[in-house]
């Protein structure tokens, strides 16, 4: 019975990473799974759940200082950083808060740089669009505020010419961050590296 738990236990985590790599949802989540406003991308969804606690508190500001770094993984696809910050602002939404009072500032840096070039700059790297500027678009449509690490950009070779008008371009993350919690926004790690 051992010998066959280990080979069991890798079929099933290749079949789950395989069906995530693909956009795949499995059938429970599929059949229950909304999209509050943001609905470019399957895994930008909430699931429902019944009597939560934590519920919206009005006394409060929903301000959020997302994290958003490591490299592109796969060009062809919406970067899953950039998909967690539509996550978290169906979340919010999902959780009774006024979008009037949600307040999302994603700070990008490191490698990830690239997923923000313009068109013209990400055709000539990865030879195709850039599938992160309509996520992008759509994120700012609803109040979300990018910013990128000026050091980063630099250390990367780039410009601001470089990258996408919709990113401002700050002197670097630290500084963003440290100026984001002064001004009471939380800080929230979305990145897997």
């Amino acid at each position: 019975m051992k010998k066959y738990i280990i080979p069991m236990l890798f079929v099933f985590m290749v079949f789950n990473l395989t069906c995530l790599a693909q956009d795949e949802i499995p059938p429970h989540i599929k059949e229950n799974i909304t999209y509050p406003v943001l609905d470019f991308h399957p895994w930008v969804g909430v699931m429902p759940i019944k009597d939560p606690v934590m519920k919206y508190n009005p006394e409060l500001d929903y301000k959020i200082a997302i994290d958003l770094y490591g490299r592109v993984k796969d060009s062809t696809e919406i970067q899953s950083a950039i998909l967690e910050v539509a996550r978290t602002y169906n979340l919010n939404i999902a959780n009774g808060v006024p979008a009037e009072k949600i307040q999302i500032a994603a700070v990008i840096h490191g490698g990830l740089v690239q997923a923000i070039l313009k068109e013209e700059d990400y055709q000539k790297k990865y030879s195709q669009p850039n599938p992160n500027l309509a996520a992008i678009k759509a994120l700012e449509a609803v109040g979300v505020k990018f910013y990128v690490c000026g050091q980063s950009v630099r250390f990367n070779n780039l410009n601001a010419e470089n990258l996408t008008p919709m990113v401002k371009m700050a002197v670097s993350a630290k500084t963003t961050f440290i100026t984001l919690d002064q001004m009471g926004y939380s800080y929230l790690n979305v990145s897997d590296d």
